[in-house]
């Protein structure tokens, strides 16, 4: 019989709680790390060398191997490790590295949070909008299925691998985070040289639908799923009006006081970008009804106030 999961069931983490992150190092975990270390949480980060400070734990997700003892006494578990998807192009060798890396990680790390005898209270694993594929102008919630293509696979087999978790009787969440806006990384990152340049424009049509969140709203919905004993499977983190690439390119137009003459052509992306081209022409409209379900409020709800928010 499995003792008590760390911190009880009922609402926030108490003070000094400890909290173990994978992906630390990226755009979403280092500024997750910050905020709860903000707050006077004990943050123990997953490394894959040998560690060299107390507050790091050695794994390596490939291999499926984590050091299981570091992760003894911790209430919650935060998953956001993974291969880069727009860093590359997507060859049939970097294809299977992007899928090893968020599949193989996420197992190594619910099969030792199984087997742990006092499991965290909840287990919170990254995954992704891309899990519904193209939806075109149709709007999806966590009850839509999973749609067609490359990025759908690989999110539905990210999702699956957490199994041993949840048949622990741990609470586990699927982050499905959309389009971070951000300066210092991910998918949105390029676009604010390329705007503040003067080069910035809409892609392909730009009818396509981007559903995007702030970084600080990204964080600030990671920590309400750890805090929120209803959350568990799928929940969308994106703003609650995805907008269009053309909506996009008008808000950051405006912003940045820069013009936004230039349209990058659909062939041409597919060219330069090759198979990843489908991601940025496609069009996700997701809406996050769990997260408002359960009460969340966004802080820059709107694209022009996420993109404010990230020149802050």
């Amino acid at each position: 019989m499995k003792a008590e999961a760390e911190g009880g069931t009922d609402g926030q983490l108490p003070p000094g709680s400890r909290v173990a992150v994978a992906g630390a190092s990226g755009l979403i975990g280092s500024a997750l790390v910050r905020s709860l270390r903000a707050d006077g949480h004990e943050v123990v980060r997953l490394v894959r060398r040998a560690p060299r400070a107390r507050d790091e734990v050695r794994w390596n997700p490939e291999e499926r191997r984590v050091d299981s003892a570091g992760l003894a006494g911790c209430a919650a578990v935060v998953n956001l490790a993974g291969a880069g998807v727009a860093s590359r192009r997507w060859t049939d060798a970097y294809k299977a590295t992007i899928r090893r890396s968020r599949v193989l990680g996420t197992a190594a790390l619910a099969e030792a949070l199984a087997s742990l005898d006092t499991p965290p209270r909840v287990f919170v694993n990254g995954s992704a909008i891309g899990f519904y594929g193209d939806t075109g102008d149709r709007a999806v919630d966590e009850s839509a299925p999973p749609g067609e293509g490359f990025l759908p696979s690989v999110c539905v087999e990210w999702e699956e691998a957490t199994a041993p978790a949840r048949e622990a009787g741990i609470r586990t969440a699927f982050a499905r985070t959309g389009l971070v806006v951000a300066r210092g990384g991910g998918a949105w990152g390029p676009l604010f040289p390329l705007f503040k340049a003067g080069l910035g424009g809409r892609m392909g049509n730009g009818r396509q639908y981007w559903s995007f969140i702030s970084l600080h709203d990204e964080v600030a919905a990671l920590r309400h799923i750890v805090d929120t004993p209803a959350l568990s499977g799928p929940v969308n983190l994106t703003a609650p009006e995805p907008v269009t690439n053309r909506e996009v390119t008008a808000a950051m137009s405006r912003v940045l006081h820069r013009p936004a003459l230039f349209t990058v052509p659909s062939p041409a992306l597919r060219l330069v970008l090759g198979e990843v081209a489908g991601d940025v022409l496609g069009s996700t409209r997701a809406v996050p009804a769990s997260l408002l379900g359960s009460g969340f409020t966004f802080a820059f709800p709107g694209v022009e106030d996420a993109i404010r928010a990230a020149l802050r």
